[in-house]
């Protein structure tokens, strides 16, 4: 296949872990960089990967850092002084020696919510770099992610695993003012332990290469809608191989009996998953979703269906945790990544802007909480 001339974006990942670390743990999670790196290798190729701190105090988390070719800094902090910022000093001056030492890496990922590095991002983007932040959503400081060209909250990337309902039970629906219906089948408001929902069983219906199929239809369309999230203007052939080989090296079309990228993508365009038109370089055709994703109207009146059914059941309205798994109970094999969304959050808020449900976020329980409008709620 015919690759396009376009650079490829070359990233350097710079990681302050105690900070992200400690901030996951507030809210309930565990900093596992795999999810980033995923984001991450939509945007472009990975040249250094560095996370700073003194390792000794997060023993923990050295092997997933390891596992994801991470250069762990050794920062050790002196039991005997007074607590300096040297993970941050350290960092600051590692990346600006890159920036100017390497004038290929063209943007540079801080991961950290401290507004201590934010003369860092300016001075980065003086040298003409991008620089992406990365923090967590309640423990970023308001001046950081304004001073940068992207900026991903950890909590919000698709991965992350929820923390466990209060107690530990199963989410209840929303109560309201009126007494609660009497629950049918005992089961309608079971929420899932963690995020995201599993994908259905194995043993759904069809052979290992039709489910090896389905599961590359879905990381495709993962990945397609992932590009077009983060840069603008049409998305070539090209650079959705060269994303697909930087989550998985070890992708090969061939191994699922397509004897080239392009046969495979004309698969995906007859089955109405993607659409291919010709593109600015021979050979390189333009990949995108069709204007009406396949089945779309039949999963929103899925999912409108569902909450409504829960709305009686729980006497309330529904919470998203469990929701994918009571839409699974209806059509096993539902899944929003055929439609292209990267999350099924993602797919219910697609939902509330074509008007098919309403949701609401309360903080009281940190939970969603998705209903029908009252015209249209079951009597």
């Amino acid at each position: 296949m015919a690759t396009s001339d376009a650079p490829e974006e070359r990233l350097a990942l710079y990681v302050d872990h105690e900070n992200v670390a400690i901030g996951a743990r507030d809210i309930g999670y565990r900093f596992d960089p795999q999810p980033l790196l995923e984001a991450l290798v939509e945007r472009g190729r990975l040249i250094t990967r560095r996370a700073y701190a003194d390792w000794n105090l997060f023993k923990d988390d050295r092997r997933g850092m390891v596992d994801a070719n991470i250069e762990l800094i050794e920062i050790p902090q002196r039991s005997d002084s007074v607590r300096k910022n040297a993970a941050d000093i350290q960092m600051a001056v590692d990346a600006m020696e890159l920036a100017l030492t390497r004038d290929f890496v063209s943007t540079f990922v801080i991961v950290s919510g401290d507004s201590d590095f934010t003369p860092l991002v300016s001075k980065l983007r003086e040298l003409n770099k991008r620089v992406i932040g990365v923090g967590l959503k309640g423990s970023t400081s308001a001046m950081l992610p304004p001073a940068c060209d992207e900026f991903l909250f950890y909590d919000r990337l698709e991965g992350i695993p929820r923390r466990e309902t209060k107690g530990g039970g199963p989410a209840q629906g929303r109560s309201k003012k009126k007494p609660p219906a009497p629950k049918r089948g005992g089961g309608g408001g079971k929420a899932a332990a963690s995020e995201p929902t599993p994908e259905p069983p194995a043993e759904q219906k069809g052979s290992s290469q039709k489910q090896d199929l389905r599961k590359l239809e879905r990381l495709i369309t993962r990945t397609l809608a992932g590009i077009q999230s983060s840069a603008a203007g049409a998305v070539q052939a090209s650079n959705l191989k060269r994303a697909l080989l930087r989550k998985d090296p070890t992708f090969n079309e061939g191994d699922f009996g397509f004897r080239g990228f392009r046969e495979l993508l004309r698969h995906l365009a007859d089955g109405g998953v993607i659409t291919l038109t010709d593109g600015t370089a021979p050979g390189d055709p333009e990949v995108d979703f069709p204007s009406a994703p396949r089945d779309e109207d039949a999963a929103f009146a899925l999912l409108r269906d569902t909450v409504k059914e829960l709305m009686v059941e729980l006497g309330g309205d529904p919470p998203l945790s469990g929701l994918k798994d009571q839409l699974r109970k209806r059509q096993p094999d539902f899944s929003e990544k055929d439609l292209g969304y990267s999350g099924f959050l993602q797919f219910c808020k697609a939902a509330v802007t074509k008007d098919v449900v309403e949701m609401d976020w309360e903080e009281e329980d940190a939970e969603y909480y998705l209903y029908v409008e009252e015209g249209d709620k079951p009597s």
